[in-house]
């Protein structure tokens, strides 16, 4: 049996029943509700089986979305939600109220929206941190600065257990001359075995996040591939961002290319079993007992 194909990395949102503050007009045509079953056809096409879908918004609303959204679709596999990772007292009250679900396998916070990019460092911050590693759960981080990045090995070492996933791979300046500072910083973050990157969200770093090409990717795939290796990553079709990155078959279809020149027995890795292992999604939903 071929191991199912998982989209780590997939959003819902709906502006009326959760506070989206960074989404407006500006950002048309995702300003409005975007439900599953709007890319539940473009998945089937692309032959995706599963998503894990992650948090949007830094409030329990849009997990409840989430959650609704896996109690209506099957191929919701695993949910990354958000508790107060500032608040130890609200993050411990939230995994209690998760416990016993499955679907529940990490946390997310918006921290590139917060002015202070040491945030993950501060020590309530930190507690929280700790909670997750204690009960098993998985941080994604949304590393949009270089500091983000450098943070990584620093939480590597004050929670050694703490599995943690770069969302987007960090950024990497995509379409721009140099691919430094973030070849050098992704690396030192793959040091640590626990962590992971997503092969998700690779857009042009231009004005024009839509100018991306299959080659203009390749030199930023291959350096996560070579400090990860295809066990650490997951492939992310970061719907429905990707929208205003041409969408997502076109997504699919750029990043296709480079799949198919990892041997298959890593493919698989890096189009399932990385994202099931790490995120320990539950083989009963995957249907793999």
């Amino acid at each position: 049996m071929t191991f199912p194909v998982i989209d780590a990395h997939q959003h819902v949102w709906d502006p009326a029943r959760a506070a989206y503050d960074w989404l407006g007009p500006e950002l048309s045509p995702i300003d409005g509700p975007m439900a599953f079953e709007d890319v539940a056809p473009e998945l089937r096409a692309a032959g995706v089986d599963f998503t894990v879908q992650v948090q949007s918004a830094d409030n329990p609303e849009d997990t409840a979305l989430m959650r609704a959204s896996a109690a209506a679709h099957r191929e919701v596999a695993g949910i990354v939600g958000f508790t107060p990772l500032d608040d130890p007292a609200g993050t411990a009250a939230t995994l209690d109220a998760w416990a016993g679900d499955s679907l529940m396998v990490g946390v997310r916070n918006l921290i590139h929206t917060k002015p202070d990019p040491d945030w993950l460092l501060r020590r309530d911050v930190d507690e929280s941190l700790g909670l997750l590693a204690e009960r098993g759960l998985t941080l994604d981080i949304v590393a949009v600065l270089p500091r983000h990045l450098e943070l990584v090995p620093i939480l590597s070492r004050r929670h050694p257990s703490l599995r943690m996933v770069i969302d987007h791979l960090g950024r990497p300046p995509i379409g721009l001359e140099s691919l430094e500072p973030w070849r050098g910083l992704i690396a030192a973050a793959a040091e640590n075995p626990l962590v992971h990157g997503k092969v998700s969200g690779l857009y042009s770093a231009t004005t024009d996040m839509a100018a991306w090409t299959t080659d203009a990717i390749r030199p930023a795939f291959e350096h996560a591939l070579d400090v990860f290796g295809a066990r650490r990553l997951m492939y992310g079709g970061d719907w429905p961002i990707s929208v205003l990155a041409g969408g997502y078959a076109r997504v699919w279809a750029g990043l296709a290319p480079l799949f198919e020149e990892v041997a298959p027995d890593e493919r698989e890795w890096l189009l399932g079993r990385s994202a099931a292992q790490f995120y320990r999604l539950d083989d009963a939903r995957l249907n793999l007992e």
